[in-house]
């Protein structure tokens, strides 16, 4: 009897496990640098829990990227995907591969009560979509759109390559800034763990002080610690996602709420809650108003996006 596995694989980690009775089971990470390939990673895994070759059947992978066609170039690491080939190395039957937030969106649907946190409240249009957007090594967005009674359709695209908002005269300058050393400034640019080092840097240098801190583990935990440059900083950063969460609610008419991701904000939660998220959030000049009852939710769950992928294998099996 063959087993059923999902995989979630981002910029920096690659997370795997097997999936049976609508459950995760042998949950394992892997960091990307330490491996040539998914294929590499897998075989370790299935070593360390005594699987063989042949004895999984069908995979999920969950990749951060756009998926179009048998292969696959992830977007911030140097892993690629052949299908043909990788089926062929671990003697898989079938691989399906979704966009890391579309499954990250569908993990949504599966969340308990103990792994979200209300940053706005409201009661949300129960017809209307939903935005996921989560910082990362990465910035991921995806859409949840209701399909059916219980049934949700997770929308595949790349919003967090969409421009950086804009909505201040000093925000004005720090794009300036940036548009010096990129060709095109997108919200990722910023709103990722690399990102808001590079906030911090080009704000320095527009203030003219020193860059003192060199990683964005050190810029939180100097915001954290009342240092007044690295709070302007991590606040600047909560206010950018603000912008580019409300220009996705807007775009696809996403009243139903909006569930912030990834693995960046939850190592701030407080910070966060009072920052100006939710004012940047619903600042839309004539369309302010389109937001009210609109909820926000911080995603505390640990592995949302393999459950999304064990959802989209589901769904996969079912359309079969």
């Amino acid at each position: 009897m063959t087993v059923a596995m999902v995989g979630d694989i981002g910029g920096t980690n690659a997370r795997f496990a097997i999936w049976e009775d609508d459950q995760l089971h042998s949950i394992r990470v892997f960091p990307t640098v330490d491996y040539a390939g998914p294929e590499k990673a897998l075989l370790v895994y299935l070593k360390d829990l005594d699987l063989q070759l042949g004895d999984v059947g069908s995979i999920c992978l969950a990749v951060a990227g756009p998926v179009t066609g048998d292969n696959f170039h992830f977007t911030n690491s140097h892993w690629k995907i052949n299908r043909l080939s990788f089926c062929a190395a671990l003697k898989i039957d079938h691989l399906i591969m979704v966009n890391d937030f579309t499954a990250m969106a569908l993990g949504m649907t599966r969340l308990r009560d103990d792994e979200y946190l209300t940053v706005r409240p409201g009661k949300g249009d129960p017809k209307s979509a939903r935005v996921v957007i989560g910082p990362g090594t990465g910035l991921g967005v995806g859409t949840l759109i209701r399909s059916g009674e219980n049934h949700w359709t997770a929308v595949p695209g790349e919003g967090g390559h969409v421009d950086l908002p804009i909505g201040t005269a000093r925000e004005a300058l720090l794009w300036t800034c940036l548009m010096a050393d990129h060709e095109h400034v997108s919200a990722e640019t910023i709103l990722s763990g690399a990102g808001l080092l590079l906030l911090y840097q080009v704000s320095c240098a527009l203030d003219g002080i020193e860059a003192e801190l060199k990683s964005p583990a050190a810029i939180t935990t100097a915001a954290l610690q009342g240092d007044a440059v690295a709070s302007a900083v991590l606040e600047q950063f909560c206010v950018f996602l603000g912008r580019v969460a409300g220009n996705a609610v807007l775009t696809v008419g996403g009243r139903g709420g909006v569930y912030i991701a990834g693995g960046v904000i939850p190592r701030f939660v407080d910070f966060f809650m009072q920052s100006g998220f939710n004012k940047a959030l619903a600042e839309k000049g004539l369309m302010k108003d389109y937001f009210n009852d609109v909820p926000v939710w911080l995603v505390t769950a640990q592995y949302p996006g393999l459950m999304g992928a064990g959802v989209a294998l589901d769904q996969f099996a079912a359309s079969r």
